[in-house]
């Protein structure tokens, strides 16, 4: 994987952008982290469940909101069959589908309502991992690497946007600059500038060196959803924040993030190919460019409420301690509840989606 990069960056007159190396690390064919074998995600029930519900996969970098616990799925496909039937659709496309648990608990939930589900997957091995997971649906389930002209459904998107690439912009000395990345003299790599144009949306107020990301990236993504999506609704679940919040002048040192054996780090240029690396969601920029590109906003909120409304607490009830100390954490605001927000988007005439009926935080964005 170092070696590819090198040769990248050498091709490149000495110097890539953070964004290009984040896609080779990540997505390099053969060599980049989703694109090799190892196992990314915990499982159910094969993770490891402590007495407090703790859910640690073995062998595993992180575990996501499905794997801890099929209600989540559950609570999220009461939301696809609202929107199943306000669109009048009756096809589900997942991105990112990792282990292939958010799609098992949709399609188990729904039944005769989904009548066909399409994962759009980049990753052959989590392609494989997904079909071993899915076998009891082989009617309904098909994989693709490319969108058709057009769709028709219900588009999810879970911890997707977060793997996007982003471009590093660093204030430094009051000049701002893109943060890309060089060969260092030994094997590995190191952080160089370049003078740039680019601008964070928000102006930052003060002098103070900063460093933050803009995600051209993730926002190109929704408007070619946009693009492709003749009618259906989108929902999209990640860790991040409204704009004036993402671009606070106290988040001097930005959200990218690794993860590897369910430890966090903030070195992506370190084990590259070998750790998930993510940047936290400006979900101001996803609305805006959803809606320039012709998209209406349903609803924004955090997980909590979301899921919530879409009767995750209700369904807690019937379940034994374990399983509801694991959907605790999905609702709790130091856990995943606050961090983690939802937006939803649609195609044609906006209705009342049900996961945004108390709690819309759409006023924030």
């Amino acid at each position: 994987m170092a070696q590819h990069i090198r040769a990248q960056i050498a091709a490149q007159g000495g110097w890539i952008g953070f964004d290009a190396f984040m896609a080779l690390a990540l997505y390099a064919p053969g060599l980049g982290y989703y694109a090799h074998g190892s196992t990314k995600f915990g499982v159910l029930p094969q993770g490891l469940r402590g007495a407090d519900g703790q859910v640690t996969g073995a062998g595993s970098d992180f575990v996501t909101a499905p794997e801890m616990t099929p209600l989540f799925g559950q609570a999220v496909a009461r939301q696809v069959a609202q929107a199943l039937q306000a669109t009048q659709t009756d096809a589900v496309w997942e991105f990112g589908a990792g282990s292939g648990a958010l799609a098992l608990q949709v399609l188990q939930a729904l039944g005769d309502q989904v009548a066909s589900y399409t994962i759009v997957d980049l990753s052959d091995s989590l392609k494989a991992r997904q079909q071993e997971t899915l076998q009891a649906f082989v009617d309904k389930v098909r994989w693709v690497t490319e969108l058709p002209a057009q769709m028709r459904g219900v588009v999810l998107g879970n911890e997707v946007l977060d793997a996007m690439p982003v471009q590093l912009l660093a204030r430094v000395g009051g000049v701002w600059h893109e943060r890309g990345v060089a060969c260092s003299e030994t094997e590995g790599f190191e952080w160089k500038d370049r003078p740039t144009a680019l601008r964070p949306p928000l102006d930052i107020p003060g002098d103070h060196d900063y460093l933050t990301e803009i995600h051209p990236q993730g926002e190109a993504f929704v408007r070619t959803l946009a693009d492709h999506l003749e009618t259906g609704a989108i929902f999209l679940l990640d860790y991040g924040f409204p704009e004036s919040e993402y671009y606070h002048p106290q988040r001097h040192m930005g959200t990218v993030m690794c993860h590897r054996a369910h430890q966090s780090d903030a070195e992506p240029l370190d084990a590259v190919g070998l750790k998930d690396i993510t940047a936290h969601v400006n979900f101001t920029g996803i609305a805006v460019a959803a809606q320039d590109a012709g998209l209406e906003l349903l609803g924004y909120t955090n997980q909590a409420h979301f899921l919530m409304n879409c009767g995750l607490v209700d369904a807690m009830q019937t379940q034994a301690l374990p399983e509801r100390v694991a959907a605790q954490k999905l609702l709790m605001e130091h856990e995943m509840g606050e961090l983690f927000k939802v937006i939803g988007l649609t195609k044609g005439v906006p209705w009342d989606a049900l996961g945004f009926v108390h709690g819309d935080k759409t006023h924030r964005l």
